[in-house]
């Protein structure tokens, strides 16, 4: 097996008709203003004069400035704690930006926000409802995402693989379809059911005694028809993938640590993207040419403390994003897999004293072989000052109260975009999208074509 699993992960080929969409999940509402930072004058004295509380504004000189590759583009720059992923911005051009992605219905302007007049994604500012409504366009009660679907229309016809849809952070809207249903591992491989390894005797007992039924009951007859699958896909699946210590997986956990204080840590974000990796790698071996992967990030709801704890999440996420990246391309997969952000929402503009708010709007990456980087897709936001009688933004179109920024971009927008890459048609991603109409089709490019290299 374990040879098997090392062949596996070094047998992709440039002909192999594979693809995987990763989505990088981050829990809480990350603040994209302290993400991807605007440095031209205005956006600069915006940002200082707002951001003049606890978490003091970053300093122009510790930014990290973004080169394009389109004329004309907006001054930009990262966090300093993003350098990892900066040469694939500039140089390699394998990182794309999406400006001010949010949930919305329609296309709204603030002045229809404003008054009330037009139709807006219901229980804005939410955690769960707009977790919800990001991974599958409505509040919480939804039992179907729109990665899900997409796969649903990929796989029509054909036999569905347990591991086409798959998680290493616990349960996911985003990857449940109508007939795609998401396989959970854990963040260092498949969970296998059972005693320790090597107590061989008690494990079996106990697979005899959860995969039989003692009783004509539905739900116990269920039950054991479930936990028989589990058992036969971790089975599967461990045979499958490769171990992490087998290269470019390992030796060790070196390239999975980071510097926290005055000792390293694991990054708990690389760790879960080189098990996603391990099961890509995988993918001839379980004879699969789509899957869709989610991961996730938490701690981003900074209402305290923010300054620190921001600079700390902006390092696990930099570094992880850029591990991946390397490992795609170490296993020959560099441009079948591509890896896109997420999160509940943007955060305020403003300050609290220690932190920042819900927010709405955010600039989200998209990285990989296949994607046009060093570029900017969507509308950067003008940034303004604020009100100070009631901290609204008269300055700015794109601003709300508490410099909330009003989404240019939408979620499904954005999706359609992915899914065009990941080969789901046209009439098909109207399907996933049921309001991908009423916006502009082509702020990707035509299908997306300016997202995609040929």
């Amino acid at each position: 097996m374990a040879s098997l699993a090392a062949v596996s992960a070094q047998a992709a080929t440039s002909s192999d008709d594979y693809k995987a969409l990763v989505c990088v999940y981050l829990h809480g509402g990350n603040d994209s203003f302290n993400t991807v930072l605007g440095t031209s004058e205005s956006d600069w004295r915006a940002y200082t004069s707002v951001r003049n509380q606890s978490p003091a504004p970053i300093a122009l000189s510790n930014v990290l400035p973004l080169q394009s590759v389109d004329t004309g583009s907006p001054a930009l720059a990262l966090h300093p704690m993003l350098a990892p992923v900066l040469p694939l911005y500039n140089a390699q051009r394998r990182l794309a930006i999406a400006a001010n992605v949010g949930t919305l219905i329609g296309p709204l302007s603030k002045a229809a926000y404003t008054a009330g007049t037009a139709a807006r994604p219901r229980k804005l500012f939410s955690h769960n409802d707009q977790q919800s409504t990001w991974q599958s366009l409505a509040p919480e009660g939804a039992t179907q995402g729109w990665g899900g679907r997409m796969m649903d229309a990929l796989m029509a016809g054909q036999d569905r693989s347990l591991f086409t849809a798959i998680t290493v952070s616990g349960n996911a809207l985003w990857l449940s379809g109508r007939d795609v249903r998401a396989y959970q591992v854990a963040s260092g491989g498949p969970v296998r059911m059972g005693a320790a390894q090597g107590m061989d005797a008690l494990s079996q007992a106990l697979h005899d005694v959860v995969a039989s039924s003692h009783s004509r009951h539905v739900m116990a007859m269920d039950l054991a028809d479930v936990n028989q699958r589990s058992l036969q896909a971790e089975r599967q699946l461990s045979a499958a993938i490769p171990g992490n210590g087998l290269a470019p997986f390992g030796p060790d956990d070196t390239v999975l640590r980071l510097r926290q204080g005055s000792g390293m840590v694991i990054n708990p974000l690389a760790k879960a993207l080189q098990t996603a990796g391990r099961i890509i790698a995988s993918h001839q071996t379980l004879g699969l040419r789509r899957q869709i992967f989610f991961v996730s990030l938490g701690g981003f709801d900074t209402h305290s403390g923010q300054s620190a704890q921001h600079a700390w999440l902006m390092a696990q996420l930099g570094h992880g994003l850029a591990y991946f990246d390397n490992l795609m391309q170490s296993l020959g997969l560099g441009d079948k897999v591509t890896t896109f952000t997420a999160s509940d929402f943007g955060r305020s503009f403003t300050s609290n004293g220690d932190g920042t708010d819900h927010g709405w709007g955010a600039h989200h990456f998209i990285m990989g072989g296949a994607v046009q980087g060093g570029r900017l897709f969507g509308t950067w936001p003008r940034l303004s000052v604020k009100n100070t009688r009631n901290n609204e933004f008269d300055g700015s179109d794109d601003q709300l109260l508490n410099g909330v920024l009003l989404p240019s971009l939408s979620v499904e927008q954005y999706g359609a975009a992915l899914g065009a890459w990941l080969g789901v048609s046209s009439s098909s991603l109207s399907d996933v999208f049921p309001n991908l109409g009423r916006f502009d089709r082509s702020p990707f490019g035509s299908g997306g074509s300016g997202l995609w290299r040929a």
